[in-house]
Order: C-alpha cells, then sequence, then structure tokens
C-alpha cells in the first residue's frame, strides 16, 4: 500500500479493502506471478484486469460511503466490484461477456460479497430499475461522456469514466451533480477498452477459472 500512498491514494477506507481483497483469486493463472504488480493483465476476450493505482485512484474519485448505491458498468474480472461492495451499501453491475460475468460472480460467492447484484447485458444503456444511482463507475472507455448514463445519476451523484479513443490516451474524468448542474472535472491520463454498444454476436461460455 506504500506504493499507492506515494502515488497519491489517501483515502484510508479505500487503501484497508485494496490491502485486504486477494486480486490473485481475479487473475488468469497464466499470469499469477504478476498479480501483486501495478499492470494490468488480460483476462479474456480483449479485456483486462485494471492496475491496482487505477482501481483505487477511481474508488478514491467516488467519495464512497456506506449509504451509496453505485452502478458499475463493465464487471470485468470483478476485482473493481469487490473494492466497491466493500465500501458501500449496494453495487449494482453489468457485463457483456457471459464468462467474465459467471466467474466474477463465483468470486462474489467465494468473498461473500451479499451486495452485490449483476446482469448480463449492453452497459451502454445502464440499468434503469434500480435507478437513481449515487455514484456511477464506467470501466471502459467511452468516445463522449455516456449521457444515458449521467440520466441515471442522482441530484447529487458522481459518475468517474474514461473519456476518449481507443488508440490514445483517455482522460479519467469526475462528474458532479449539485442543484440540477454538472461539473466536469479531469483527473490525469488512463488507457482502458473501449467502451462498445451492444452485446457481442458469439459469447461462448469457456471454462471457468479456478478460485
Amino acid at each position: 500500500m506504500a506504493a499507492l500512498r506515494d502515488a497519491g491514494i489517501h483515502d484510508e477506507r479505500v487503501l484497508a479493502v485494496m490491502e485486504r481483497t486477494p486480486r490473485d483469486i481475479f487473475v488468469p493463472a497464466t499470469f499469477g506471478e504478476h498479480c501483486w504488480d501495478n499492470v494490468a493483465l488480460p483476462i479474456g476476450h480483449a479485456q483486462t484486469i485494471s492496475q491496482p493505482f487505477v482501481v483505487a485512484a477511481m474508488t478514491q474519485a467516488l467519495e464512497l460511503n456506506e449509504r451509496h448505491k453505485v452502478l458499475e458498468i463493465g464487471t470485468g474480472s470483478g476485482y473493481q466490484t469487490a473494492i466497491l461492495a466493500r465500501l458501500c451499501r449496494r453495487v449494482f453491475t453489468i457485463e457483456r461477456h457471459q464468462s467474465l460475468l459467471r466467474d466474477a460472480e463465483k468470486r462474489f460467492a467465494y468473498l461473500r460479497l451479499g451486495n452485490v447484484t449483476s446482469r448480463y447485458g449492453d452497459g451502454t444503456r445502464g440499468w434503469a430499475e434500480p435507478a437513481p444511482y449515487d455514484r456511477i463507475i464506467v470501466t471502459a472507455a467511452a468516445a463522449s461522456l455516456p449521457q444515458a448514463l449521467l440520466q441515471l445519476l442522482a441530484p447529487d451523484g458522481i459518475l468517474v469514466a474514461p473519456v476518449g479513443g481507443e488508440r490514445r490516451d483517455q482522460v479519467l474524468m469526475r462528474v458532479r451533480q449539485s442543484g440540477g448542474r454538472s461539473a466536469c472535472e479531469e483527473l490525469g491520463t488512463v488507457r482502458f477498452v473501449p467502451l462498445v454498444p451492444g452485446l457481442p454476436r458469439h459469447n461462448p461460455i469457456q471454462r471457468d477459472l479456478p478460485l
């Protein structure tokens, strides 16, 4: 955690949760020796598990408390989801790859995260039924701020998302809603896979990863 502190992560709750969440169970066995490195790692379907610093920075930017209801776009390995679940009241998470979602759900069960509700679907359309959300986090980059998701945000909510094209650095944006107005803030450059609308044409169920 010293490296995260040195990099600017100061939220003690985020640091504590990062320290006690086993990143190794979210990483394919092929990359097990690198599970604690501060790098992004492939998890299949051209997706990645973000580097610990990026996970910590995005989580810190959300300014979470135990009363918040959070929408996560892009479950992926479930690592970011697990961090969120230990800092808020409930997480609703959407993933467009069925096999990734099934593996993530097994990890949630293993960690006994009873406040996570997951869905297979198109994250660009959000999840309207439980809205509004106190916080929304997007773990893939859109060309512009996703307006459909902003409409699901509570009046005093925060959305954190990478914005930019696939082949260049993106900007991590934080949007605060207050008094019926939105204020945008740039938090630095990041690299994420693109936020893709729709569902894959072929989405085979791959063998589940061992815990």
